[in-house]
């Protein structure tokens, strides 16, 4: 059984699915609808650059989600693999979005508009400079969130991203993140700091979730049968009432990749499609689990060597 899986923030890169652009007029078609869905040249953002304003979150979460998309379509149109045979459907953080739409619960447009929303409600959610996020490398969920709950009175952060063993992300406030950083150092626990503007997935990001809260009434899902797996819960869902609900406490709740592979797996999933730019959760479910298969989909060769 094979699961679909869609990459998040962090994946783009300048010229992200030219390939498929010159190579299909369809896909030409997806961009431009992308663009006047918009309101501007977010095509030509994606193909030519510069990489300043592809890296803006308003402008990354669309631009990924176009290119995920696009590669998905292609699979389907013009090699005949038919990807809803999918036991699931996951993202990463935005990349939960791709995998609604493919999976058929939300339209193409619409899907493109609320991403545009989403990055530009996260990124303006706390001013540019307070806040960002680091990555601790090596460490288990367990020992860090024991470091959190023993420190809350030395520095306020959170739990971002339960990506893989040995890769957990942090958000909050710059001060608080440096107080951590010295408290790592002293105990010899590693981490980076991520090149972001923003502490997502925290509740520091409480004025972008009540945008979204009012976007997504706005927006009508369709039912679909098939199954995904929420960043929230790292469990099944297919009922639009709490999906909408799920999409709207993701902005603050961290990311549970490493548990949703793990559920998958558990659940008889033995190979995972990477289908967007990079292949970022390829190396996440490597670092998971070393015996299930991954593939991620970046080019046409990709396809025609994928096997299900």
């Amino acid at each position: 059984m094979f699961s679909v899986i869609f990459p998040g923030q962090g994946s783009q890169k300048v010229g992200m699915g030219k390939e498929f652009f010159d190579n299909y007029d369809f896909v030409k078609k997806l961009f431009q609808e992308a663009d006047d869905t918009l309101g501007f040249n977010l095509s030509k953002i994606i193909l030519e650059g510069p990489k300043e304003e592809l890296d803006l979150t308003a402008n990354t979460q669309p631009a990924i989600f176009l290119i995920s998309y696009a590669i998905f379509k292609v699979i389907k149109n013009e090699f005949n693999i038919n990807l809803n045979d999918a036991k699931y459907f996951a993202g990463h953080s935005l990349g939960e979005y791709s995998a609604l739409s493919c999976a058929g619960y939300l339209d193409f447009s619409n899907t493109l508009k609320i991403l545009r929303v989403r990055g530009n409600a996260m990124q303006n959610s706390v001013p540019k400079g307070e806040g960002g996020m680091l990555a601790i490398l090596g460490s288990k969920i367990e020992d860090i969130e024991k470091i959190l709950i023993d420190n809350k009175k030395n520095f306020e952060t959170y739990i971002a991203n339960d990506n893989s063993e040995g890769q957990i992300v942090i958000s909050g406030k710059i001060k608080d993140l440096e107080k951590m950083g010295h408290f790592l150092n002293n105990i010899n626990i590693r981490y980076i700091k991520l090149p972001v503007s923003a502490p997502f997935h925290c509740n520091l990001m409480f004025k972008a979730t009540e945008i979204i809260s009012g976007e997504l009434k706005k927006i009508n899902f369709k039912q679909s049968d098939n199954v995904l797996i929420s960043n929230v819960t790292a469990s099944e869902i297919k009922d639009i009432v709490n999906l909408k609900r799920l999409l709207t406490e993701q902005i603050e709740k961290r990311v549970r990749w490493r548990e949703s592979v793990i559920k998958m797996i558990n659940k008889n999933v033995n190979q995972f499609i990477e289908i967007g730019p990079g292949k970022v959760l390829t190396g996440l479910i490597k670092r998971i689990d070393k015996n299930v298969k991954t593939c991620s989909i970046n080019d046409i060769s990709d396809i025609k060597s994928l096997k299900i």
